[in-house]
Formats: C-alpha cells, sequence, structure tokens
C-alpha cells in the first residue's frame, strides 16, 4: 500500500467536554484505502514528525487517528491546528 497523505484539523475526540484524546478525522477516500472503518495500528509522520498510532471508527461514517500529546509535541501542533499527515496501515488492534 502507497502512504496515504491528507490535511485535517486536529480536535477533540469529544468537542463538548473540550479535553481528552485529541485526534484528525481521515477522509473517505483514505479510510478506503486503509480497508474501510475499523481500528488498526497505523505508522507514519504528523507534519516532520514520525509516530505509531492508531485508527478508529469515530461515528457518522468517519475514521479517525488518534493523536498522543507526544506526537502533537514533537509535530509542533496543538488543538485547531491545521496538520499534514502520511499514514501506512500496520495491523488489526
Amino acid at each position: 500500500m502507497e502512504p496515504q497523505r491528507f490535511s485535517g484539523t486536529v480536535r477533540y475526540w469529544n468537542a463538548a467536554t473540550a479535553s481528552g484524546l485529541a485526534v484528525v478525522d481521515v477522509p473517505a477516500d483514505v479510510a478506503t484505502a486503509l480497508g474501510g472503518l475499523k481500528q488498526q495500528r497505523v505508522r507514519g509522520r504528523i507534519g516532520d514528525a514520525p509516530f505509531t498510532s492508531n485508527v478508529m471508527p469515530a461515528g457518522g461514517g468517519r475514521l479517525a487517528l488518534s493523536c498522543s500529546r507526544v506526537m502533537l509535541a514533537s509535530a509542533g501542533l496543538g488543538i485547531g491546528d491545521e496538520a499534514v499527515v502520511e499514514l501506512l496501515a500496520v495491523g488489526h488492534t
């Protein structure tokens, strides 16, 4: 599989609480290339920072990339920032 590249806004998983897990929504075409709306391990880059993380169904037919504090800090990103992401599937979690 070729690396999947996209841009997205870093947001809280649950915007109503404005805290907790940070995610970037994965575009539908990228989700399809990764195998659909299923949780799986991924690796790649966010900005220039390499990472290993997970994608997971986010409701409403969306897939989301889980972004740890370390991932975001390494990329110099925070909630509300636009992230450039490159993903490769590693396997199911």
